[in-house]
């Protein structure tokens, strides 16, 4: 069985020595000082633990189960959904018109990263219905607000995103789902739609789906499709759930991992709907829904790491096996453990310093688009563009092999299913496919976000780095955070010069290179987010203030990154250059 306890002395070393919340200019963060975001993160943490951790398991071997048109979900979700909602945990961040606590996004991420790694599959009900809020708060009409966000936001009716279609995942343009116009106003839906992630379930009295469809007159491709509100069952007159509508669930599909959440095919048969947002304009009003997950998917990514690594720590702390070779450490046992051999010390490491780093990115994230949305900031909004892809790709592939490392620290026993790592693993694998599978957020990145608004936001990030540097110049203890980065922030550039000169006249030398600029991408983020936390750690040593342990222990994890991970800068613009002749010489026959 494993364990799970939320990092909140790090969570809080980020938000209020790295980062200085409470005195940045971004509205409603002077409310976020160090007191009540302890407050906030000790609460969720007890959650956590005590009621979504231990339904990790059961979630996984029990799954759902269709029964008669319905699904049930596994033993105990009924109750934590019902312990979330009174909790007032679904509505951090959402409007107060509406219900909403109002708190920034940045409170609401750091919580769900909580949430996230104690029950990743149980979390996606409420994270799903997040973004649907959201497309519905930005989109809807006054009536569409008034009438969903109340029920919506408190998670009495949850939401889902209804994209995917059997012939048809990331190319929406070739999507069939027909919509009617009705003389009322409203649209008949018909179609199937595949992949829907909490598309069923018995946690909520309704469920308001957010369906692609296409009405008359849109023509072909994605700019004739629209996005339609389509409740399981009507609202009445009344504001209630009435008669069922024309949707029912084919079936859940049985899938590698995230079995505690329903991952169902909808048949749509003539079902009542409403247009959200413009005609014809769907991929648009989708797409706010779509950005918010990606970066709750990025979160997933470090978050199911976070849990795995917990556990790989306690394992090898308590397994004994061999003798280090540097003499017994462990002279009254029959063997020493794990943790003195240098190759699981290097696993660990590459986990913590993964995790760390990856936290305080996403949590920049978040401030970013706290700042975009609360002060209406173009460059913030531009800048959280260019990395949200990066957010999404790198932090999943790299999250799901600190998993597997995880997994692998336990040697055989990580291989079986009583021990509770599989699970991780098996989890972690989805959020490297869905919401975009990340060779996609590979190709976005290079080929749309890279010269967005004439290249404006990719100059922006490598100043932000410029800057960052200089201010350490003549700091030595700085300098294998600063250098590394700076070192690694050229290489950066020159793989997007790289593109620039050969993009044009041979795309697929950029396309290419695509995935490989994605990781080179993360990986300067991240070391980014390294010399960040280095500095205040090292200013929190100098003034006395904080947990010395813990602050040593940062800044040689972040010594670790610099010296041991930010080196693949250079593989990643070695594969780069290399070109497109090496991954596209041998014609289809020749596989």
């Amino acid at each position: 069985m494993t364990g799970y306890n939320a990092p909140v002395k790090d969570m809080q070393f980020l938000l209020h020595d790295v980062f200085a919340i409470s005195v940045l200019d971004i509205p409603g963060y002077s409310d976020l000082d160090r007191a009540f975001t302890g407050a906030v993160l000790e609460e969720a943490g007890k959650v956590a633990s005590a009621v979504l951790a231990p339904l990790n398991a059961t979630g996984d071997r029990q799954g759902c189960v269709l029964e008669n048109g319905n699904v049930r979900t596994p033993d105990g979700f009924k109750a934590a959904f019902a312990a979330m909602k009174e909790g007032g945990w679904t509505a951090l961040d959402c409007d107060p018109e509406y219900g909403g606590q109002g708190l920034p996004y940045l409170v609401n991420c750091a919580v769900g990263e909580i949430f996230v790694s104690a029950n990743m599959a149980f979390n996606m009900y409420q994270g799903l219905t997040h973004g649907a809020v959201s497309a519905i708060h930005t989109h809807g009409t006054d009536a569409q607000k008034a009438m969903y966000l109340p029920k919506m936001i408190a998670c009495d009716w949850t939401g889902t995103m209804n994209l995917t279609e059997p012939h048809c995942g990331t190319d929406l343009g070739l999507l069939r789902t027909k919509a009617e116009p009705q003389e009322d106003g409203s649209y008949l839906i018909t179609g199937q739609k595949i992949f829907i992630s909490a598309g069923d379930h018995d946690l909520a009295e309704n469920i308001i789906h957010l369906v692609l469809a296409r009405a008359p007159g849109g023509g072909e491709g994605t700019k004739g499709i629209s996005l339609f509100i389509v409740p399981k069952f009507l609202v009445g007159e009344d504001g209630n759930p009435g008669a069922r509508n024309g949707v029912s669930t084919g079936k859940i599909e049985e899938k590698m991992g995230i079995h505690g959440n329903a991952t169902c095919v909808l048949n749509y048969d003539g079902a009542k709907g409403w247009l959200l947002g413009d005609l014809h304009k769907g991929m648009r009003a989708m797409f706010t829904m779509m950005n918010e997950a990606r970066l709750g998917v990025g979160l997933q990514g470090y978050a199911v790491a976070e849990a795995a690594y917990q556990n790989a720590v306690t394992y090898a702390k308590d397994r004994l096996q061999g003798r280090a070779v540097t003499g017994v450490q462990n002279p009254g046992g029959a063997a020493d453990p794990l943790i003195v051999h240098p190759d699981i010390r290097r696993m660990l490491m590459d986990q913590k310093s993964f995790v760390e780093g990856a936290r305080a990115l996403t949590f920049w994230g978040a401030s970013l688009i706290d700042r975009a949305h609360r002060s209406d900031d173009a460059a913030a909004d531009g800048l959280i563009g260019l990395l949200t892809p990066v957010i999404k790709g790198f932090q999943t592939d790299k999250g799901f092999e600190a998993a597997v490392q995880a997994q692998q620290i336990f040697g055989g026993h990580g291989y079986i299913e009583e021990q509770g790592m599989s699970q991780f693993v098996r989890d972690a694998r989805i959020a490297m496919i869905y919401e975009g599978a990340n060779g996609v957020q590979a190709l976005d990145l290079v080929g749309r976000k890279l010269a967005a608004d004439g290249g404006r936001h990719v100059m922006a990030f490598l100043d932000l780095i410029k800057a960052e540097c200089r201010a350490h110049d003549g700091d030595k203890r700085m300098q294998p955070f600063a250098g590394a980065l700076k070192s690694a922030s050229k290489q950066l550039q020159a793989a997007a010069l790289y593109f620039m000169q050969n993009g044009m006249k041979n795309p697929d030398a950029a396309l290419a290179g695509s995935s490989d600029f994605l990781h080179l991408t993360g990986h300067v983020c991240l070391g980014l987010m390294w010399v960040k936390m280095a500095k205040a750690a090292f200013t929190a040593l100098d003034a006395g203030a904080g947990d010395k342990d813990y602050l040593e222990a940062k800044i040689a994890t972040g010594r670790y990154y610099m010296a041991r991970q930010l080196p693949a800068c250079t593989m990643h613009l070695a594969k780069i250059e290399s070109g497109a002749d090496p991954v596209m010489a041998l014609a289809a026959e020749a596989f």
